[in-house]
């Protein structure tokens, strides 16, 4: 694994970011976690309430999702576009 993408990941931990990957994917989320081998990420942005509108509480976003750090390609901070 990257120590770089490890450093640049700690370096961002609860920062709005964009994650582009080896893959051609693009991740948009807040850094809530990070591993020697994973950065996990919360989706930002309008979520599907499902017909509930804004009194529905739910369970949130949780520890987000697994992207694996040898798959990054580069990480942009974009919480001042956010």
């Amino acid at each position: 694994m990257s120590p770089h993408w490890y450093h640049v990941c700690c370096r961002y931990h609860g920062k709005v970011v964009r994650i582009h990957d080896k893959f051609g994917n693009v991740h948009i989320g807040r850094i809530t976690r990070v591993t020697p081998t994973r950065v996990y990420i919360a989706p930002v942005g309008a979520r599907n309430l499902g017909g509930f509108g804004y009194a529905f509480v739910g369970w949130g976003w949780g520890w987000g999702y697994g992207i694996a750090l040898a798959a990054i390609a580069a990480i942009a901070l974009i919480g001042l576009f956010w």
